[in-house]
């Protein structure tokens, strides 16, 4: 079993608008990117369990691109959500109120194929990015 990888970020916003922003299609679009040489064309939620989660990520220059895809196995609305990828990786988000305030938490499986502060660094990369976004939203 591959170890779990934790990060973690303050989101200046509300528990409900944090979720929103994270589960909502229309956003997710906005902030499912590490830097500005990516973007996200386009993503699709079925926010219950079973329910399938698919985003497309891609270079802006078209050099390259790849699907992220899983399946919700826990859920509590406003709270967390755990899914499950293709190839058996764990991701479990969990959102937790801090005076006003929302604390976003991610601990996911190590993929085993890439070094796993390159691989925190991107998801944390990410998650500053919806930071970023949600506070300006």
């Amino acid at each position: 079993m591959n170890p779990k990888i934790s990060i973690n970020t303050t989101v200046q916003a509300s528990t409900d608008k944090v979720w929103d922003c994270y589960t909502n299609p229309v956003h997710i679009i906005k902030w499912n990117f590490a830097d500005l040489s990516w973007h996200c064309p386009s993503a699709s939620n079925d926010l219950q369990i079973g329910g399938k989660y698919h985003a497309r990520m891609e270079a802006i220059d078209g050099s390259f691109g790849f699907d992220l895809e899983a399946t919700y196995s826990k859920l509590e609305l406003g709270k967390h959500f755990t899914y499950v990828m293709p190839n058996g990786r764990e991701v479990a988000v969990a959102f937790s109120n801090d005076n006003g305030a929302t604390l976003v938490n991610i601990e996911f499986d190590d993929d085993g194929e890439n070094p796993i502060e390159m691989q925190k660094s991107g998801w944390q990369a990410i998650l500053n990015n919806f930071k970023k976004y949600v506070e300006t939203v």
